[in-house]
């Protein structure tokens, strides 16, 4: 496949690599050999589409290095951007939600390292590995509370404060410090903004144009950095 470039061979990943992962925190080191035999490793490009909403789910998945964008598309065909899944999370979990199908599509957001493992091998993780259950489940819940707290976002908030919002939780999540500010540490467009926010991207470009203006953000080419953090909270608690 042209879409990735195999990786160097598994046995040369070390096991102190998931050691911080909450999915393998609890786990020794020979534990974690065992995983990582088991699993496969590639390099994706960015932009890279790992599973498309409603494929089989005969594998899932963990972001070793990058961030993975999850789409939704709705029945009227519109793409929503519901999530980005950063480095040291696993992704493609259907099978903790009972799905035998992906809910959602997997694009890679930049270049990504990843780890795989057929979906037969879940039961035996869950059941095998202490701490492997119980953390996935901590990860879902906590995407479960981003969602819904999305959901009363579209409903409630004005548009500049969801943006806001939208632009708060990506640099909190993702973000890295530059000479300016805080930058999103991955490629980001005013159209990815638009369907993350269900807002036209006319008014996405206004609304970055005219807070470039009072120095909140800059935005650049595929790159977005946040100037003044303080700020952007007051126009997300605005009318609030």
């Amino acid at each position: 496949m042209d879409d990735y470039i195999a990786q160097r061979s598994l046995t040369r990943l070390d096991e102190s690599l998931l050691t911080h992962i909450p999915p393998f925190s609890l786990l020794s080191h020979e534990q974690i050999r065992e995983i990582l035999d088991q699993a496969t490793v590639r390099r994706y490009g960015e932009g890279t589409t790992v599973f498309n909403e409603g494929d089989p789910a005969d594998r899932f998945f963990m972001v070793l290095d990058g961030y993975i964008r999850v789409v939704r598309v709705t029945p009227a065909g519109e793409q929503i951007i519901s999530l980005h899944i950063p480095s040291g999370q696993l992704f493609g979990i259907a099978r903790a939600i009972g799905r035998e199908t992906y809910p959602a599509t997997a694009i890679t957001a930049s270049e990504a390292i990843i780890l795989s493992w057929p979906t037969t091998v879940w039961d035996h993780f869950v059941v095998s590995y202490p701490g492997f259950s119980s953390e996935t489940y901590k990860i879902l819940g906590l995407r479960m509370g981003e969602l819904n707290m999305r959901v009363v976002e579209m409903a409630t908030q004005q548009v500049e404060q969801r943006v806001a919002n939208t632009l708060l939780r990506l640099v909190n999540q993702t973000g890295r410090k530059v000479a300016d500010g805080i930058e999103v540490d991955f490629s980001i467009t005013r159209q990815d903004l638009s369907e993350m926010t269900a807002t036209t991207l006319h008014t996405i470009s206004r609304l970055l144009s005219a807070w470039e203006k009072h120095g909140l953000v800059k935005s650049r080419r595929k790159h977005i950095v946040v100037s003044n953090p303080q700020g952007l909270v007051a126009l997300a608690r605005d009318h609030g």
